[in-house]
This record gives C-alpha cells, structure tokens and sequence, in this order.
C-alpha cells in the first residue's frame, strides 16, 4: 500500500466567479514511505496548491487523499490529525516565528499535541540537534537570529511534531550559498536518520538533481513527469518551454558533448559531470 495515494485531485480557486482558475485539475500520485521527491514546476504550475492539500490545508474540489489508505479529508479529526503526520514547512517559514524564545517556538508544536512537558523537552531538544541550533539559543528571541538560523529554528518546530512525511515549500529561498547548503544537509541528515518521507518543492533544478530520488514537474495544473532525475532531466528541450531550465552540469555536460568530448548517458549533478570529464580526459590520453 503506498503511504499517499493521490486519486482525480482538483481544485479550483474562486469557483463561479470571474476569477475562477483551475490550479490542478485532475492529478493521480503515488508515493512510498521513504521517498525523497522533488517538487517542480514554474510559479503557477500548481505545486504549491498540491502541497498544501496534503496535510489538508486546502480542501479538494474534487478528488481524494489517502494517508496509509485512510481518506485524510473524512472528518474534521482526520483533517486536523493529518497536520502532525504530514508536517508542512511554508517558504520563509522564519517570518511565521512568533513566541518569546526560540525553545519556545520549536515547543509550539508539540505542546498543541497535549504532551507532557519531558516529552516536549526532548522533541525539542532532537529537532534543535537534527536542524543544528545549539541549546545556547534556546533562551533568545528568534528575532535575534540569522536569516538561516531562524529557517532551521522554524523546520526544527515542524520536526518536533515527528511527522511521518516532511512537506518543505523552498527552504533555500533567500539564502546565501553557505546557508542554502546547510539545510540542505540538515533535511538529507533528518531524513537518514529517522527514515521519514521528504517532499521538496524548489526552483533551484541543482538542488532538486543533487538529493532528490524521484521528481515531480507540475505544468499547467498537471504532473508533466514523474521520474527519476535522470529521466526527466533527459527532457531538457521540454522543461525549457515549460518556462524551466536544467541543471548546470547538463548545460555543461551538452556543450562538452557538442565539442567532441565523449560524454556518456545523462548527466544532471556536478559529481557525475567530474566523474564524466575526468573519463573523457583518461579517454583522450589512451588516444
């Protein structure tokens, strides 16, 4: 059985009205436990409306979501329980940080789940050290915080909850190189150790090709793929008129290939392009 089953997913925004638009219409998805998907699409394409519906932030116009099989939008308990199992990142999650403290912050979560207060220290002790904030923080403000301190403190509360799936709406956003691939490292890092399943939603088609297991590209409210990154990075003419680019090591891959070099199969990360020059250069000596 597959962890989430997506079947006829529609929803349309100001239905009966002159501003009614279709923002996914139709869509059928699978995804199994574990699962690192990526997420992509041009803005507009319907993403970010599909992932808000999937911890029944957003209520379907037509179509269903199941959760282990159970329809996540049943009953007014099943929508609100879903929240602590599907947990939900926005973009720039750090403008949404509101308590007094940073502990207090990450604890907001679990404290709405009715747990006892041992319990919460330790979730929030966990989600700090998955995310990389240091208890030395937790008695300031958020507010006193780096831009990329206070995106890991906002994850970090959304982790305390321990949702079987993590839904990150583009975490990197707004950062500086460094602070893009620390939280990078802390999802993967998240992800290896508790099993978890990852939805990533980004623009960034190096991010998606670097750590992604499987992606998904949204077009027009429709999942134009669904595959591996190899696969789909292999339709760079058609993500290109959907208003996408591909990775840089392709671009670079394909011009290295227009000058003669023997580049061989896909190429969409920056390690396989290395391990590609470097063949292609011992390919040359042999010569």
């Amino acid at each position: 059985m597959p962890e989430i089953k997506v079947e006829g997913l529609s929803h349309v925004y100001s239905p009966g009205t002159p501003f009614e638009k279709v923002a996914i219409d139709g869509i059928d998805l699978e995804t199994e436990h574990g699962e690192l998907v990526g997420i992509i699409g041009h803005t507009g394409s319907g993403k970010s409306t599909f992932i808000q519906h999937l911890n029944a932030l957003l209520q379907p116009s037509s179509g269903r979501i199941l959760y282990n099989g159970e329809d996540i939008n049943a009953t007014k308990a099943s929508r609100r329980n879903i929240k602590y199992k599907i947990g939900l990142v926005f973009q720039y999650p750090e403008y949404q940080l509101f308590e007094e403290t940073v502990f207090a912050d990450i604890a907001f979560g679990p404290k709405n789940m009715k747990l006892g207060e041992e319990e919460i220290r330790e979730r929030v002790y966990e989600a700090a050290s998955f995310v990389g904030i240091d208890r030395d923080y937790f008695d300031k403000s958020p507010l006193e915080l780096s831009g990329g301190q206070k995106r890991r403190v906002a994850i970090a509360g959304v982790i305390a909850m321990r949702p079987d799936v993590l839904v990150l709406d583009e975490p990197t956003a707004g950062l500086d190189p460094e602070g893009c691939r620390q939280i990078l490292s802390n999802i993967c890092e998240y992800r290896k150790e508790t099993g978890s399943t990852v939805f990533l939603v980004s623009h960034s088609m190096d991010t998606v090709a670097e750590i992604a297991e499987r992606i998904i590209v949204f077009n027009n409210g429709n999942i134009s793929f669904n595959a591996k990154p190899e696969e789909v990075f292999a339709h760079a003419k058609e993500l290109e008129d959907m208003g996408l680019s591909v990775p840089a090591p392709t671009l670079i891959a394909e011009s290295l290939k227009a000058k003669g070099l023997p580049i061989d199969g896909p190429v969409y990360t920056h390690e396989k392009l290395l391990n590609e020059i470097l063949k292609a250069k011992g390919a040359n000596k042999d010569a």
